[in-house]
């Protein structure tokens, strides 16, 4: 794996230290986050988020374990972080750190007092909801460590202060248990229970959230360190089940084992496949209704249509065909009017999406090409040649095929139904209403797919041959657009009728999302160098490719700001890495160079979410990262498209 360490310069500067995360999951949904320098700059940062009925109904537990240190001469050392206000920090233990890295995925950090160093590293269990974070004395000592455990019990997405009833603790042999949702246990507890006003978090003010909290010091468990290699480990957890997770030690080199089992799994080709197979590794989750992907840390949860995007990667590029087997099978069965459930995040299923189940025509196509699964085949079929008859027929949203051209269509009022999906105000920043370039482009690959499926186990697939027919050759005939690229939709409404009455028109606007024209497996056109140079001129950029070309009507270049300011540039000039799939599949079809265009998302893995690759980043240099820090179909994609 690439090498990600950090020295002095970095951990002990508070802003360049804040700006590089890590994660550890527990395989389930839930996950520990933080900053390099230990500022939590999120409310989403702490030892313990677990994961609820679904993985989007996430509630922070241990916030933090900030450590002090008795030096043999008496002084106390505070090394852990906290802003309080902006700029206000204290204590501000990251000057104190030497170095910090992540090995087989696990942060670690070493503070140097003088001749004192202490390392600590945190891991959790992959398949239950616990931490281990272990400190350990490397040099000097005697000393004596303590460790103040912070506390809260709250949904991952608000905050809670001291207004309210604080949270109930009742002791255990080792520790406590937290409003009966999850107990620490270590050594030498002492029980404290008193706010921590104010806590401060930098990025949700940057994002137009509310951006404090109050913190329950809940107690402090302590240990003397005689001499190199004493250890004081503490853990955490939710309850079920019953049982203690192993010892924090064993917890930590349990992780490092299975980290370094699924790399070699994967089989990569060099460091930087090896980083992305680990990384991939954060997104695939058992459910209670069997394998699941979420979406990004920290705040989504399951989306279909990010989990069809990052299947072949995440799934078939890393050795594990046979779980993304149950995974295919799980969300056939969900399948309602032809359609997949974009997500339940929500609080609600809801299947406001055309492109999602045309994505897992695809996801369905590639693992049985590349697993040869014909069993999976011929179970699925029937499934799949109802959201063929489904979508000839019509189904929600207004999707449907047009019978004069054999196109699909979509469009509701107030419904953003492609990727591109942003609503402000419950109106859609980019409709993309009529019949968008790239739900086509999927549409012609997934009747080409459960075609070739059908005939592959000796079954008819004449439905699907004659719609893709149709469809193919009025695809090439309607899509291709005078300034030589593709229409981003044809048959649009015109912007005055937004219900879709009144005039069409055709949308030239130079967006990415045509790539998938020449990128998929049976993809409609023959790709095309000429277009491919003009896209990458003005779209392509190091992390990924702008979703519209700067310069035109409604360009952002900076996805920064509150909720409705983020939303508006989304997908108006904003960069998305995954969107390198496609341009590397398109570029080996025209023959073209590929001029090292991994390059940027190379070196990004230890820029921003350390060792992953980020949702977004800003369209206008020097391409900021912004959203997730940790984004499945980011992940997946560049995973892919650097296997071939």
């Amino acid at each position: 794996m690439i090498d990600i360490r950090f020295g002095p310069q970095i951990c002990g500067d508070a802003d360049a230290a804040a700006a590089r995360e890590w994660l550890v999951t527990d395989g389930l949904g839930g996950y520990a986050m933080g900053t390099v320098g230990g500022l939590r700059t999120r409310r989403y940062h702490g030892l313990l988020i677990a994961a609820d009925e679904t993985p989007a109904a996430r509630h922070l537990g241990l916030v933090s374990l900030d450590p002090a240190v008795t030096l043999p001469g008496g002084a106390r050392v505070r090394l852990g972080a906290h802003e309080w206000a902006p700029g206000t920090i204290d204590p501000r233990g990251f000057e104190l750190l030497e170095r910090f890295d992540l090995t087989d995925g696990l942060p670690r950090w070493r503070w140097r007092i003088g001749d004192v160093v202490i390392e600590r590293e945190i891991a959790m269990t992959n398949g239950r909801c616990a931490v281990a974070v272990v400190h350990r004395l490397l040099a000097g000592g005697p000393v004596r460590l303590e460790l103040s455990a912070v506390c809260t019990w709250r949904d991952a997405h608000g905050e809670r202060g001291s207004g309210g009833v604080a949270p109930a603790m009742w002791p255990a042999a080792d520790g406590v248990v937290v409003e009966e949702a999850f107990r620490i246990a270590g050594p030498g507890w002492e029980p404290a229970g008193q706010w921590w006003l104010g806590a401060y978090h930098r990025e949700e003010a940057a994002r137009g959230l509310a951006a404090s909290e109050d913190l329950w010091h809940a107690g402090s468990f302590a240990a003397a360190l005689e001499r190199p290699g004493d250890v004081l480990g503490v853990r955490a957890w939710t309850p079920t089940p019953a049982q203690a997770p192993p010892p924090a030690e064993e917890v930590v080199g349990a992780a490092r084992a299975r980290h370094r089992a699924v790399v070699a799994a994967a089989r990569p080709a060099d460091e930087v496949q090896a980083s992305l197979a680990l990384a991939a590794d954060a997104f695939v989750i058992d459910t209670p209704r069997g394998p699941d992907v979420v979406a990004g840390y920290p705040w989504f949860g399951c989306w279909s249509r990010d989990t069809m995007i990052a299947y072949e990667g995440l799934f078939l590029a890393t050795g594990r065909a046979a779980r993304g087997r149950e995974l295919l099978r799980g969300y056939a069965a969900t399948l309602s009017e032809g359609m997949l459930a974009n997500t339940a995040d929500t609080g609600r299923v809801e299947y406001n999406t055309v492109d999602a189940t045309l994505w897992f025509l695809h996801a369905v196509a590639r693992h049985v090409q590349v697993a040869a699964d014909d069993d999976l085949a011929a179970e699925l079929l029937p499934a799949l040649r109802t959201v063929v008859d489904a979508h000839l027929r019509g189904t929600r949203y207004g999707i449907g095929v047009d019978p004069a051209d054999g196109l699909l269509t979509q469009g509701a009022p107030g419904a953003a139904l492609t990727w591109m999906d942003a609503r402000v105000d419950g109106v859609p920043v980019t409709p993309r209403a009529g019949k968008a370039v790239e739900v086509n482009a999927l549409w012609v690959n997934g009747l080409a797919a459960v075609a070739g499926l059908a005939e592959r186990i000796g079954a008819q697939a004449t439905t699907a041959r004659a719609a893709h027919g149709k469809a193919v050759a009025s695809f090439r005939r309607r899509f291709p657009a005078p300034a030589g690229w593709l229409h981003d939709v044809v048959d649009a409404p015109a912007p005055a009728y937004p219900r879709g009455a009144g005039p069409r028109h055709d949308d030239d606007q130079l967006r990415p999302n045509q790539l998938l024209a020449w990128s998929l497996p049976y993809a409609p056109m023959t790709a095309d160098a000429q277009a491919l140079r003009m896209i990458g001129a003005r779209l392509l950029t190091p992390l990924g490719l702008r979703t519209l070309a700067p310069g035109l009507p409604g360009y952002a270049g900076s996805h920064r700001g509150g909720p409705a300011q983020r939303d508006r540039a989304y997908h108006q000039g904003t960069v998305w890495p995954w969107l390198l799939g496609p341009w590397a599949d398109a570029h080996r079809r025209a023959d073209l160079p590929m001029m090292d265009v991994f390059a940027g998302i190379d070196s990004h893995l230890g820029e921003f979410g350390l060792g992953s690759v980020s949702e977004t980043a800003d369209g206008s240099a020097p391409h900021l990262a912004t959203g997730c820090p940790f984004q499945a179909w980011s992940v997946g994609e560049v995973l892919r498209a650097r296997d071939k």
